[in-house]
């Protein structure tokens, strides 16, 4: 569907970036999280790109992006952010990250020094301890996951991507997904971000939430099973000039869940 094709591409340090571009007004900015792509901003895009121009775009490692060997962690995620925001020339733009997405929006905020508006953090991963018992057994048996047969990696891809949704997963949203992990290039970048998912990478930045001034919007879901919500209340008691929102029968896809009602708290914190 249009609002979701990737039709623009960036030459970044760490590897191709495929990116586009909708609407008009000032810029916001949508950085997506794991194990997911701009494909699950399809429905927040249209109704944003009435009032600001927004850019979107696939990690690296993710989704339409490069998915060659290398790095695709945490630790680099911020550095290719801030490339694109210096090439798409923004300065000061509104910065909404889901999961990871929420990590690298704070790394990139707090160790690149790249200025936001606004912050709107949607089931981030930032604040300790987290990951699974699933992530921990990838790290440890990665090249024997990356070999398993392709009927048996989609059958886990589908189990694993369908448990962060509160309501069930239709079949067109469940393939949506799970499309750019398919094959053997999408196989190995599935459980390659996986392996190198640390929480170091939060750790660096959790003792400096406190220094954040920047406007910022916590929204939960209050069914999330991938991360509790108290692990947002605990986010939200550290940056002094956060806003918390929770959204019921929602999981930690909230975008998926209920779109209505986070696109409600989001103009609303955007004043629209």
């Amino acid at each position: 569907m249009e609002q979701y094709e990737l039709t623009k591409s960036f030459s970044s340090s760490f590897g191709e970036i495929n990116y586009d571009i909708k609407g008009e007004g000032p810029p916001i900015v949508l950085v997506h999280g794991t194990p997911w792509a701009s494909y699950n901003w399809r429905y927040i895009i249209p109704a944003l790109s009435q009032w600001f121009t927004v850019y979107y775009y696939d990690l690296l490692g993710y989704g339409k992006s490069e998915k060659s060997e290398g790095d695709v962690s945490l630790g680099i995620q911020n550095k290719v952010f801030s490339e694109l925001l210096n090439y798409w020339e923004l300065q000061n733009p509104i910065a909404i990250g889901h999961d990871f997405g929420g990590a690298t929006v704070l790394r990139t905020h707090l160790l690149e020094k790249q200025e936001f508006e606004k912050m709107i953090l949607i089931d981030p991963v930032a604040v300790a301890p987290w990951g699974s018992p699933f992530f921990t057994h990838v790290n440890k048996y990665e090249t024997a996951f990356q070999g398993i047969p392709e009927y048996i990696h989609k059958a886990i891809v589908s189990t694993y991507v369908q448990g962060a949704k509160y309501k069930s997963m239709d079949q067109e949203t469940l393939e949506g997904i799970i499309s750019p992990w398919l094959g053997s290039i999408g196989q190995s970048a599935f459980y390659r971000q996986i392996a190198q998912a640390s929480q170091k990478y939060t750790d660096e930045v959790e003792c400096l939430y406190n220094e954040i001034n920047t406007p910022v919007l916590i929204v939960w879901g209050e069914q999330d099973t991938w991360i509790p919500i108290e692990k947002g209340h605990k986010l939200h008691s550290m940056i002094k000039s956060s806003e918390f929102v929770s959204i019921p029968n929602a999981g930690h896809l909230v975008q998926e869940d209920d779109p209505s009602r986070l696109l409600a708290y989001i103009l609303k914190f955007l004043q629209v």
